[in-house]
């Protein structure tokens, strides 16, 4: 895709405006408690302005956190759907009193907009990084939704794009800080000595789909979805309604959270929370493993990854939790050792991991889910797809992103797209 020249910095513009109006006499002005600041409100120069690509059932929840931050000034709202992209609209309406919000059923005329400082991404998954990398390249600062990635390929990419444009790029993983901060915190206080293990209980690969065509609804939340453009480069397919459902079911039938041509599957879906947890507890977040094993019912009861430092994960559904078990993050240290302290990564700002991005965009520091410990969160979880689809071990260097000398493998690494998109 044709990379557009950069828009004027929008402050900037806001600064020349303002001059050119003072010294203007040809007719009076009113300058609004809104553009000044008011309440919770901060003034229009110091607002980050965002638009939200995506907004079905996790985009909703984005939106409805963004909206509750007083520092956000949110004008936009694109999906595929009309019936979602309309009530994402009614919604930021009703919150500023007003009709200002406007609607698009393509991501490409939201990035276009030189007013937008930030966008929220919660397409499904094989979009994310076409959207992302897009919106780096439009100056746009990204929140995009887990798991980040479709493939390790696209992640590495992804984070090349924040680097190479200046932006700030946050995975939304939030239950890693929410859910597993408090095993992290437990991990990093040496109370537990050095970790050799940890056990990560969450769902398996995705599936094939082969659910039957159905006629487009007139009616229902699907009624004119843009379906060539849902699929955008995934393999064409027919409609139906659970191949698009975002439901938040992964039970191989209900959603396209299930189907590989969209997702990783369970793997992916909560790994991206339980993976990134365990890789938080273990200190490796920003690091791959050498190994992966998958399980051969004999010296290897689970699919492991071990890592340069000795830590292994172990992919473990159905594994009995110790104590220090939280939601199927479980950590296992070296009895009777203690380890000094380290300070463990906090979010900045306020208001969890949204206030953190924020805080970020205006900071213009790294985010507590930077984009690349998103990527290696997400490669371990295709890394572990891949160790499951090949039956065998697999050698894997962290820092060159490919198996040595596995072709067969490295075949895995990326995905072919539909025309006419691309990644380059």
């Amino acid at each position: 895709m044709k990379q557009p020249k950069q828009d004027a910095n929008r402050r900037e513009f806001l600064k020349t405006a303002s001059a050119a109006a003072a010294t203007a006499v040809a007719c009076p002005y009113i300058i609004t408690s809104s553009a000044l600041g008011a309440g919770d409100r901060p003034p229009a120069s110091d607002r980050i302005v965002m638009a939200g690509i995506g907004i079905g059932n996790q985009g909703s929840g984005d939106q409805g956190a963004y909206l509750g931050h007083g520092e956000v000034q949110y004008v936009a709202v694109c999906d595929v759907r009309p019936v979602k992209r309309e009530a994402a609209k009614e919604r930021v309406n009703k919150r500023y009193k007003n009709s200002d919000c406007k609607v698009y059923g393509d991501f490409r005329e939201v990035l276009a907009r030189g007013d937008i400082d930030a966008v929220h991404v919660a397409t499904p998954d094989h979009w994310h990084a076409i959207v992302v990398i897009e919106a780096c390249r439009h100056g746009k600062d990204v929140y995009c939704q887990k798991p980040e990635t479709r493939t390790i390929r696209e992640g590495r990419l992804m984070v090349e794009a924040a680097r190479r444009y200046g932006r700030v790029v946050s995975g939304g993983s939030q239950r890693v800080m929410d859910d597993y901060g408090g095993v992290a915190a437990r991990c990093w206080s040496g109370e537990l000595g050095k970790i050799k293990e940890i056990f990560v209980d969450c769902g398996g690969p995705s599936v094939l789909c082969n659910l039957p065509g159905e006629t487009v609804p007139a009616t229902g939340e699907d009624a004119g979805i843009d379906w060539d453009m849902w699929l955008g480069p995934a393999p064409w397919a027919p409609f139906n309604h659970f191949r698009c459902s975002g439901s938040f079911n992964i039970d191989g039938k209900s959603s396209w959270r299930s189907f590989n041509d969209y997702s990783g599957g369970g793997m992916t879906d909560w790994g991206a929370h339980k993976f990134g947890g365990a890789m938080f507890a273990g200190d490796v977040r920003d690091q791959g493993p050498l190994e992966v094993i998958p399980p051969d019912g004999k010296d290897h009861k689970y699919l492991t990854y071990v890592f340069a430092n000795g830590l292994r994960l172990y992919h473990s559904p159905g594994h009995k939790g110790s104590p220090e078990d939280k939601g199927g993050v479980d950590p296992i240290g070296t009895p009777g050792e203690k380890l000094p302290p380290k300070t463990l990564p906090q979010y900045k700002g306020t208001g969890g991991i949204y206030g953190d991005f924020l805080a970020c965009v205006k900071s213009r520091e790294k985010p507590f889910r930077d984009i690349e410990f998103a990527h290696r969160t997400a490669t371990v979880c295709h890394l572990g797809n891949i160790a499951y689809e090949l039956k065998r071990p697999l050698k894997w260097d962290a820092v060159k992103e490919e198996f040595p000398g596995d072709d067969e493998a490295n075949r895995y690494l990326d995905r072919a797209k539909r025309e006419p998109w691309t990644l380059s």
